[in-house]
């Protein structure tokens, strides 16, 4: 795939890129791995300075950031404005909670016949970071606020098409007084990935992407003994329930499938309705969806801006029309626009079942499945029966229907009568195929880091000898 902007909303290349060297790229682990020789023996409180002042440059420019977002991968210009404020609050977050959240962690020093004894978050390294297109600055800010933070360096080899936001991240930390080196850009391919994995200089991996691309990052990293956070995506249920306020239900249902015009991870894909309300919640999911405004993502009266390549757009048609050759019942939508760009409307689909590709398969545009069960365990089998476990929703103003679903949903995040999203303060990630391992809060942070154990004894002969030896 070339590197390269092209407007999803034209099909325009607008500017392209010539892929790093090797010997560039072994230029740019030099740099990272000496910036992170400088970058661990900084105070917490100069990392903080650095990170605010990157925060306050992107407040500065968000709008300017947010138009190149919305020109490189097709969101709206609002949804990108927001973007650049949420990764500007991370940078606000980690900021001011690292200190608590790198302190030593005191343990029970008499029960391990110790003076002192405490565990200690210190950093490990250059870190390379794996990032998809559709959140070209939060998805990658989740792991570089925190990884900077630690006293890590970052690499990032970003989505081919949004090389201009990935060189802008790298400028943003620049300008904001961080070590060169510190985080750096690579214009690679992914073929030169197991180049960069394989260095010994680079500790470990992170990426947001697809399951075959988690797998080949896993069994690199495997081999080099070397580790990985991995969030693969989801196939999110949103389960409605009899006792559901339908109306505030449908409205959020509307907003879960098409943010980001679609192309979300954790945007809500499979509808799980319990047959007493199907058709009331049906009708108005459908009306609302059919309401949404598709067009220039630029105008601020555009809800669904265009998907981010030909290639996807196509890929969500192909998936609509299998399940409608295979007798499912499209509601709205589902006709692929003539005009330019590639755009998709917010589309409705029911009466699916287990042999159609959108019954088990991650759609990645505006398309909603719908399906009707019996009870509240069918409609947790259907939940969960996929093979992604990242986020969740469940719709009931039960109380102990809504303990249950925090319980039985399997997957990493369960959002109860609330679309799921992601928070600074809270962990993110997935089981299952939707990957391993936490971003965000305090989890996040830890995760690339080395978990010290400091035991000190009173120093007299043969102290801390005895029969746990290991």
């Amino acid at each position: 795939m070339p590197i390269a902007t092209t407007n999803p909303a034209t099909g325009q290349v607008l500017k392209t890129y010539d892929a790093m060297s090797d010997e560039q790229i072994d230029a740019a682990i030099e740099r990272a791995d000496l910036a992170y020789r400088q970058l661990r023996d900084t105070t917490i409180a100069q990392r903080a300075r650095w990170l605010t002042a990157a925060a306050d440059l992107l407040d500065a420019e968000r709008d300017e950031t947010a138009r190149l977002m919305t020109t490189e991968m097709g969101k709206t210009f609002a949804a990108a404005k927001a973007e650049v404020t949420k990764c500007a609050t991370a940078c606000r977050f980690y900021a001011a909670k690292a200190p608590e959240m790198l302190a030593d962690e005191p343990a029970d020093a008499a029960a391990v016949k110790a003076k002192r004894a405490y565990v200690r978050y210190q950093p490990i390294g250059p870190v390379l970071a794996v990032m998809p297109w559709n959140f070209p600055l939060w998805q990658v800010m989740r792991f570089a606020a925190p990884a900077l933070m630690a006293g890590n360096t970052g690499l990032l080899k970003h989505a081919s098409n949004v090389p201009q936001t990935a060189l802008y991240l790298e400028d943003v930390f620049r300008r904001a007084g961080f070590p060169e080196g510190a985080f750096t850009t690579l214009l690679v391919g992914s073929d030169a990935v197991e180049r960069v994995l394989t260095d010994p200089r680079v500790r470990a991996a992170t990426l947001t992407g697809s399951e075959p691309a988690g797998r080949s990052i896993a069994e690199i990293a495997g081999r080099e003994i070397k580790k990985t956070v991995l969030e693969l995506g989801g196939s999110d249920p949103f389960v409605v329930m009899p006792s559901a306020d339908l109306d505030r239900a449908a409205e959020v249902a509307t907003t879960a499938r098409c943010q980001n015009n679609g192309q979300s991870c954790i945007a809500a894909k499979r509808f799980i309705v319990h047959t007493d309300v199907f058709d009331a919640f049906a009708e108005k999911f459908a009306a609302r969806m059919s309401a949404l405004r598709v067009g220039d993502p630029m105008d601020e009266n555009t809800d669904v801006g265009p998907l981010a390549s030909e290639r996807g757009r196509d890929e969500v048609h192909d998936q609509v029309t299998d399940a409608v050759n295979q007798g499912a019942t499209v509601l709205c939508g589902g006709e692929k626009p003539a005009s330019d760009g590639w755009f998709y409307p917010p589309t409705v689909v029911t009466d699916l079942r287990p042999e159609m590709r959108m019954w088990g398969e991650e759609v990645f545009g505006p398309v909603a499945g719908l399906y009707r069960v019996g009870s509240y365990d069918e409609a947790i089998e259907v939940a969960n029966g996929t093979s992604f476990g990242l986020g969740s929703n469940a719709w009931t103003t039960d109380p102990a229907e809504q303990e249950r679903f925090a319980v039985d949903l399997d997957a990493g995040n369960v959002f109860v009568n609330g679309m799921t999203t992601s928070y600074p303060e809270l962990p993110f990630g997935g089981v299952k195929n939707s990957g391993y391992g936490r971003e965000l809060s305090a989890l996040g942070m830890r995760e690339f880091c080395n978990t010290k154990t400091v035991w000190i004894g009173e120093g007299e002969a043969g102290a801390g000898a005895g029969a746990h030896a290991e």
